[in-house]
């Protein structure tokens, strides 16, 4: 067998499932609510050309920092409106940490090794969804990964270049913040001061707050920060407070789950690779007591402790907040397979299994596509949109609307009664910009007043019942898989157009 071929079949298995990450990436429609929300986030972008300030329906919209928004769109700019132009920051957090984990085997066990570890991480089901699923989980995940790692390199005591190690650090642990927030920040200083703490290395300690360090991330992670809150007084109290401080020690925010929420998903999200934990940790635990706090068993042990109790902490859990502990966990699985007859087969069996669920979301599919072809179809100049009982946040995008529609709800009683839901991010992003706040969310007085206006106005519900509950007059024109369209007639006494 030639070297060419020989190279073929080593690389064989990379290269489909790769293919078969591109192809479920590609072909799975948008899932709701996640990606139409940060998917429409960064279509206004492009449309609008103002990438400083996130909008959703053209309200500032800051639940999250703009790096995703900003990833994406640039994806779009060069992909255009296609599906997996939407999940280019979770594909770059999934680099990034594939990245932090050859960088980490690497050091541990020598190149050999890496193939072996990036192998593990690329099938575990876990990670191949997030991998493609639009949200910040897997990006700021990368950037943490990134963050520990480089940071536990340039301190150890071998290492000769330690101020680029602790640069890329500290440039990292920037990039999560503008990830996600100041979770980026947290989680890799939770991981490290302790560990150096427990070492009594306070030197060390030191070290890692080298000026430089700190100087690199405040520059990647201030300016926009800063510039938010110059266009938007109340941006800190709400980004820091409210969406930080208050979510992570509050209980009335929604995904409710219970303590034990993170300790049960990890393992099934990382079938069946997961069926060798309990050696896993095992093993790790006899090395860390065996070789003290400094050992890498203890350092994976820790890391993997600290985030899932991080995130175990508050009521309100998703899924993917477990994500920056999977190099972690990655790691002590790698070791407990090592050797064992049955590795291969295992990861055979995560990379099928990841392949067949992605390929499930995509055939099920639960977006508006049929919804915002046929409303593409009728819409004329002058025309507007109006959405009642669903935020349709992929509409834009399906429908090829370049203005954001009208919302329609009884917004003053919502104010007291809505809850960490759809209708809440709206009126949190109409506090910033009130005047186009109440061009988009339509009372039913708003509503009569514009009955009269030229153009048709349709509306978007749920089903054609629930449009006509809505506004009573409205005639259904299709009823799709997951929604209605209807139009709203002029009223008789309107004046003549």
């Amino acid at each position: 067998m030639t070297r060419a071929a020989l190279l073929l079949k080593s690389r064989l298995p990379w290269l489909l499932l790769m293919l078969a990450w591109l192809l479920t990436a590609w072909a799975r429609p948008l899932a709701l609510p996640d990606e139409g929300r940060y998917g429409g986030v960064a279509l206004e972008m492009v449309q609008s050309g103002h990438w400083l300030t996130p909008t959703l329906f053209g309200l500032p919209y800051f639940h999250k920092p703009p790096l995703m928004y900003w990833v994406d769109a640039a994806a779009l700019t060069l992909l255009g409106p296609v599906p997996l132009a939407l999940r280019a920051a979770p594909l770059l957090g999934g680099l990034v940490m594939l990245q932090a984990l050859g960088l980490e085997l690497r050091q541990r066990a020598g190149r050999a090794a890496v193939a072996e570890g990036l192998g593990w991480l690329a099938v575990l089901p876990l990670a191949f969804l997030s991998a493609q699923y639009a949200n910040h989980d897997l990006l700021v995940a990368g950037w943490i990964s990134l963050a520990i790692v480089a940071g536990r390199r340039a301190l150890a005591p071998d290492t000769v270049a330690w101020r680029r190690w602790l640069l890329l650090a500290w440039a990292a642990a920037g990039l999560g913040v503008l990830s996600k927030g100041l979770i980026g920040l947290v989680l890799p200083a939770l991981v490290l001061g302790p560990w150096l703490i427990a070492q009594r290395r306070w030197r060390d300690l030191g070290r890692a707050l080298h000026p430089l360090g700190l100087l690199v991330f405040v520059l990647i992670a201030l300016p926009w920060f800063v510039a938010m809150q110059q266009r938007f007084p109340g941006f800190f109290d709400y980004f820091v407070m409210e969406q930080h401080v208050r979510r992570y020690t509050q209980t009335h925010f929604n995904n409710v789950q219970p303590f034990w929420f993170f300790w049960v998903v990890l393992p099934l999200a990382t079938l069946p690779a997961s069926l060798r934990l309990w050696p896993a940790l095992r093993e790790a635990w006899a090395q860390a007591r065996g070789q003290g706090p400094g050992s890498a068993a203890a350092f994976d042990l820790w890391w993997l402790l600290v985030v899932v109790l991080f995130f175990s902490l508050p009521r309100s859990k998703l899924v993917g907040y477990v994500l920056p502990a999977l190099l972690p966990f990655t790691l002590l699985l790698r070791a407990a397979w090592a050797g064992r007859p049955g590795a291969r087969r295992a990861q055979l069996g995560a990379a099928l299994l990841s392949v067949a669920v992605a390929a499930g979301f995509a055939w099920k599919g639960h977006d508006h596509a049929d919804l915002g072809a046929a409303l593409r179809a009728r819409l004329q100049p002058g025309d507007r949109v109006l959405l009642s009982d669903d935020a349709f946040f992929d509409l834009r995008w399906q429908a090829g609307l370049h203005t954001p529609p009208a919302v329609l709800g009884d917004w003053p009683a919502l104010q007291q009664s809505a809850g960490d839901n759809w209708q809440r991010e709206l009126m949190d992003a109409a506090r910033f910009a009130p005047d186009h706040g109440a061009a988009v969310l339509w009372t039913p007085a708003r509503l009569a007043r514009e009955r009269c206006a030229p153009g048709t106005l349709w509306l978007l519900a749920p089903t054609a019942a629930a449009g006509q509950a809505a506004v009573p007059q409205a005639e259904p024109v299709l009823q799709a898989r997951h929604g209605a369209l209807l139009r709203l007639p002029r009223p008789a006494g309107c004046p003549t157009p």
